[in-house]
């Protein structure tokens, strides 16, 4: 029972390689079967969400902790595999792989939350990553596209050399310590210089800096988001930034005491902002704009996390958790507005409201969440970081007022982008005339629920916060 979500998903990867073995497939059984294994293991974490056990000689650790960000995996990976079943985009020969590779990149971040070794976290992070390396040049080039395959090149090789960072600092970390168990690491850092600590957990960071696309570990985000099909860009900009979360907390426990990492965790994050935001301001292509709307989302995660207290991490969790819906439901919109699988401009958004009512209704309201308008989990969740950073400074301490106010203004340049988007979707009408876009019933289920999901969590955060919280102290970590 402990490990029920990842039996689900090695017995879906598992089912998908025995498909890859057949040359003729149906295609509608074969996406009705990603869709099943998608809701069994987003069932399978639900139904474990309150098992605990210590694994594979204390590596693997299921707590409630885990157990959550698992239940948050399992939840996007079903959406996804709602809206991406149709794979537009991907050759009907290669599907069974392609759906194979995305099981398994799901398996390793969800093997990922539970790690507590450095060792056991190295091979969960290898596994999801170079899973998804292959996703990304598996677009199909029949219009004559190939910069999937640059941005496929782009992403291992920025993904190898985030790795190089963090093996480094595992090195460190295990020659001051003596063991590569993280709970013992953190008694052994108590009498370690803190400059090598520093050294060491920073190193260490980088390899999640890289899967949550930080400053400066973000390089690779736009150009692999606008190469990538659109069912796997929504993928990628969504689920893998859950696990980086996860283990980032646990790793920046590792040096809770550390005024230095602190100060770097806030220059990273208006770095950030302001790079994310200033750059999507000028995007014509949405996976780009959102691309760099991500890099900006996740400085103001880093807010939560540079606070060194659980209350940050727990904030920090709600936050993570609401982007992603707010995220999928983007993609959501994006993967059935586009009719064989290219990329949209925003231009291609004009009239959406006469052509898909439901659509440009999920589209807006998404897009007003991720702006920071209440009352979705954007606001609440933005809120409440900028206050949590500026109680975990004091009122004495300008440097934490300095970071909360440019951290506001950053806000403020994101509302304008994605007002742009609706402003295209809502008051404008196409250049030519454009047929309806029909959306089963499914997707259209799924997009409200979304919505839904985000104002419950905007009007009720209390609750969720407390959830995460109670999450967070369950790690073993001191």
């Amino acid at each position: 029972m402990a490990i029920l979500p990842e039996l689900i998903l090695l017995t879906g990867a598992f089912a998908f390689f025995v498909l890859s073995l057949f040359r003729q497939l149906d295609q509608v059984q074969l996406k009705n079967t990603a869709v099943c294994f998608g809701f069994l293991t987003f069932l399978g974490a639900l139904i474990s969400v309150r098992s605990e056990a210590t694994l594979f000689f204390g590596s693997y650790q299921v707590d409630f902790y885990s157990q959550l960000f698992k239940l948050m995996i399992g939840f996007g990976l079903a959406v996804a595999m709602v809206f991406g079943r149709h794979l537009k985009d991907v050759d009907e020969s290669i599907r069974p792989e392609y759906f194979m590779f995305l099981f398994l990149s799901t398996l390793g971040l969800t093997l990922l939350v539970s790690a507590v070794e450095l060792v056991t976290i190295f091979i969960s992070l290898e596994l999801s990553s170079f899973a998804i390396y292959l996703l990304v040049p598996m677009r199909s080039d029949a219009r004559g596209r190939r910069f999937q395959m640059e941005a496929g090149i782009k992403y291992i090789l920025f993904g190898v050399m985030a790795t190089g960072f963090m093996l480094f600092g595992m090195s460190y970390l295990f020659g001051l310590t003596g063991t590569t168990y993280l709970n013992e690491i953190v008694a052994g850092l108590r009498n370690a210089p803190e400059a090598a600590v520093v050294f060491a957990v920073v190193m260490v960071m980088a390899g999640f800096f890289f899967k949550m696309a930080v400053f400066p570990m973000h390089f690779w985000v736009p150009d692999v988001y606008q190469g990538a099909a659109n069912e796997t860009s929504g993928f990628i900009a969504t689920v893998p930034k859950l696990a980086a979360v996860a283990l980032l907390i646990r790793i920046i426990s590792l040096s809770s005491d550390s005024t230095t990492i602190i100060y770097l965790l806030m220059f990273l994050a208006l770095c950030s902002m302001f790079y994310g935001n200033l750059s999507a301001l000028v995007q014509t292509d949405i996976k780009r704009m959102l691309g760099f709307s991500g890099i900006a989302h996740a400085g103001f995660i880093m807010l939560g996390l540079l606070t060194m207290d659980p209350a940050g991490y727990g904030i920090a969790i709600y936050y993570i958790c609401g982007y992603v819906m707010m995220n999928m439901a983007c993609f959501l919109v994006i993967c059935n507005v586009s009719r064989e699988g290219e990329n949209l401009a925003i231009e291609d958004l004009k009239g959406l409201h006469k052509r898909q009512p439901v659509l440009a209704l999920i589209l807006a309201l998404s897009l007003f969440a991720l702006g920071g308008i209440p009352p979705f989990v954007g606001f609440m969740g933005k809120f409440m970081l900028l206050t949590g950073t500026l109680q975990a400074g004091g009122t004495e301490n300008l440097i934490y007022l300095i970071v909360v106010i440019l951290a506001a203004v950053n806000t403020a340049i994101a509302i304008f982008y994605y007002l742009s988007v609706v402003k295209a979707a809502y008051t404008s009408d196409a250049d030519e005339e454009l047929p309806p876009i029909t959306v089963d019933g499914l997707n259209q289920a799924v997009g409200i629920g979304l919505v839904v999901l985000m104002l419950i969590m905007g009007s009720l955060p209390d609750t969720f916060v407390a959830l995460a919280d109670s999450a967070v102290k369950t790690m073993l970590l001191p």
